[in-house]
């Protein structure tokens, strides 16, 4: 089993790669001058369709990663061993590049102690996906002795914390907006469940995030067999369009509730961080459509030519893409828009935003897999940059 390659975790990986580019090239029209803004009506709603159709790419990486290693079947030494080797050493080293280009590298280093370069905030996945690895040896001996009804009991209580920053903003209103080192934006949080000022460990913090995730590859890997393309879908379409719907007009009443009817609508960079709270890796929208995701690809069964020759090469790299491309990405989108303008005073009218966005990730995800594809063919040192 361990040795069988999974054709539709490839798959999975390669367009959840292109789905982290397109949420990236989305930032570009709720982002600008220095905080948050969205120039028309019109693009907060291709933002609010888009963004949210591919916001689920994060917790289908950690799903990934669940299903193939979790529960490891060797030691934990060997573990982390292998771990080191495929995870930390590349991310050191884009680490260290993002540096040199953006920002003070003196800074970066000092600062890389702490915590990630703040200039590439898409690296903070990999400090999330150290953390669930350190979880999986701990966690491994009952993931193999658990059954069916048990893990189900474990994942509802997962899904019902995924409404909670539902329940904050009902019992709260809304959120207030504190900013951290460097003045990265953080919500400051209703109090819940045993959680006050001298505790921020309520009752279920330890069932939150994205160990939600981990036990969900683990029970598709386990309880879940083949399943027929009908029901498939009569599944999978339900939980996706419910998930969507969430994530979408959450985003949207939150950018009507500031624009109040006026565009451009602007703020500070903290307000990005509330239009965002239905996109939340750890909220209901993202969970029911994650899973829906992960029970359309588990049909690719094919392993064809194309397989072979571009999927599965660019499946070992993705890695590498994810954590490279923001060096390419931002080129080709501000490339793009010059090109075509912005919002619907640009040259394809209300159509130039989404064109602009698939434009953006689709360039930038070619890229990317042109660039890793080649660095991971190095001899001795390519799995060292790639992963």
């Amino acid at each position: 089993m361990e040795n069988k390659r999974e054709i539709w975790i490839d798959w999975l990986r390669i367009v959840a790669c292109l789905f982290v580019m397109s949420t990236h090239a989305c930032e570009v029209f709720y982002f600008g001058d220095g905080g948050a803004q969205i120039l028309t009506k019109t693009d907060a709603i291709w933002v609010s369709i888009l963004n949210s159709f591919t916001r689920a790419c994060v917790p289908l990486f950690v799903v990934a990663s669940s299903y193939l290693q979790f529960p490891i079947h060797y030691s934990a030494g060997e573990f982390f061993k292998r771990r080191l080797i495929r995870v930390l050493i590349p991310f050191i080293v884009w680490t260290l590049v993002y540096a040199f280009v953006w920002g003070d590298p003196v800074h970066d280093f000092k600062d890389f102690l702490l915590n990630f370069n703040y200039a590439a905030g898409h690296l903070w996945f990999v400090y999330m996906l150290l953390g669930v690895y350190l979880l999986m040896p701990l966690l491994s001996p009952w993931a193999e002795k658990v059954g069916k009804r048990e893990l189900q009991v474990y994942l509802g209580i997962w899904l019902f914390t995924t409404i909670i920053p539902y329940i904050r903003m009902w019992a709260g209103g809304p959120a207030e907006v504190i900013y951290g080192p460097f003045g990265i934006p953080n919500l400051a949080k209703y109090p819940l469940w045993g959680e006050a000022s001298w505790n921020t460990y309520g009752t279920f913090y330890y069932m939150s995030g994205f160990i939600g995730y981990l036990l969900l590859g683990l029970y598709f890997r386990k309880f879940v067999g083949e399943l027929s393309w009908g029901k498939t879908l009569a599944i999978a379409l339900p939980l996706f369009a419910a998930g969507f719907t969430i994530a979408a007009t959450g985003f949207y009443s939150f950018v009507q509730a500031d624009a109040q009817g006026a565009f451009p609508v602007s703020g500070p960079v903290g307000s990005a961080a509330i239009w965002e709270t239905t996109w939340f890796n750890d909220t209901l929208g993202l969970a029911l459509m994650t899973i829906a995701w992960i029970l359309l690809f588990r049909k690719i069964k094919a392993e064809s030519t194309f397989y072979k020759n571009i999927i599965l090469p660019v499946s070992k790299a993705s890695y590498g893409m994810y954590l490279g491309h923001m060096l390419i990405l931002g080129s080709v989108a501000t490339c793009i828009c010059s090109l075509f303008g912005r919002g619907a005073q640009g040259l394809l009218g209300i159509w130039t935003t989404p064109v602009e966005v698939f434009a953006i990730a689709v360039l930038s995800f070619t890229a990317s897999a042109i660039l890793c594809v080649l660095l991971q063919k190095i001899p001795r040192v390519g799995k060292y940059i790639v992963g």
